[in-house]
């Protein structure tokens, strides 16, 4: 098997005893473009705007940053987005160990004159300097709640002026019943991609003390907060949605 090629996802076939909180450990990595592609509509429309994104608002001699890489499928979408763009730099970071070096094997298989660094850290601890592209495919709903303002405010004061913030997030709807629906969606659209009852009932289980999710209200407001003042949301499915927001 090469470091591209990806296990089914089967975690959570078997009954446990005791579902453990969801941790990015090697099982994952194993099997984790398998399970994302099965468990998050629209992840290659996102992963493909990310790139188109890339294009229109990277600047020259500039740092490009993906936060909470994972195996680096955002930043193989925005380095190959970029041509031969050499005078900018992608910083993408990761706090998995196990996912930062299978990170690392995918990029060695894509020529570039895009420099990438992946480094192994937190990104709540991560300086943003000389930004004109950060993403966040996915990784803001793993930071406690608590610290995401603080996060979102050092993305902002690292963007240069026209700078983009892309920020992809499972959400919530505000309207219970409304969310009912959405998440019944979301359900039936893992069954379709084979997923069972219990597979679906343990992943829950599993995520729901290490996955907070906020409203799409909510993040709105948090980029305002910080000081953007120009946001949207440009993809939407289900309860999975990305937003961009410049920087003026």
């Amino acid at each position: 098997m090469s470091s591209y090629d990806s296990k089914p996802d089967a975690i959570f076939a078997e009954p446990l005893t005791q579902v453990s909180d969801f941790v990015f450990d090697q099982r994952v990595v194993e099997v984790f473009p398998d399970m994302i592609n099965r468990s998050v509509p629209g992840y290659q429309s996102i992963l493909h705007g990310i790139g188109q994104l890339t294009h229109r608002y990277a600047q020259a001699n500039s740092n490009l940053y993906d936060l909470g890489c994972s195996l680096g499928a955002a930043t193989m979408a925005m380095r190959q987005n970029l041509g031969d763009h050499n005078s900018v730099n992608i910083i993408a970071i990761d706090n998995s160990t196990a996912m930062v070096e299978r990170c690392r094997l995918h990029l060695q298989g894509f020529r570039s004159a895009v420099p990438v660094e992946v480094r192994c850290a937190d990104v709540r601890e991560t300086s943003i300097e000389q930004a004109s592209v950060v993403t966040m495919n996915f990784t803001l709903q793993f930071v406690p709640q608590e610290q995401r303002r603080d996060l979102l405010q050092r993305i902002y004061d690292g963007l240069r002026p026209g700078g983009a913030l892309l920020l992809a997030e499972k959400f919530k709807s505000e309207d219970a019943a409304m969310d009912e629906v959405l998440i019944e969606l979301h359900h039936e659209f893992k069954r379709a991609n084979g997923y069972s009852e219990l597979e679906i009932s343990q992943k829950r289980a599993a995520i729901e003390n290490v996955m907070r999710i906020d409203s799409l209200e909510t993040h709105q407001q948090r980029l305002a907060d910080v000081g953007f003042t120009s946001t949207q949301v440009w993809f939407q499915c289900y309860n999975f949605a990305a937003l961009i927001a410049v920087k003026d």
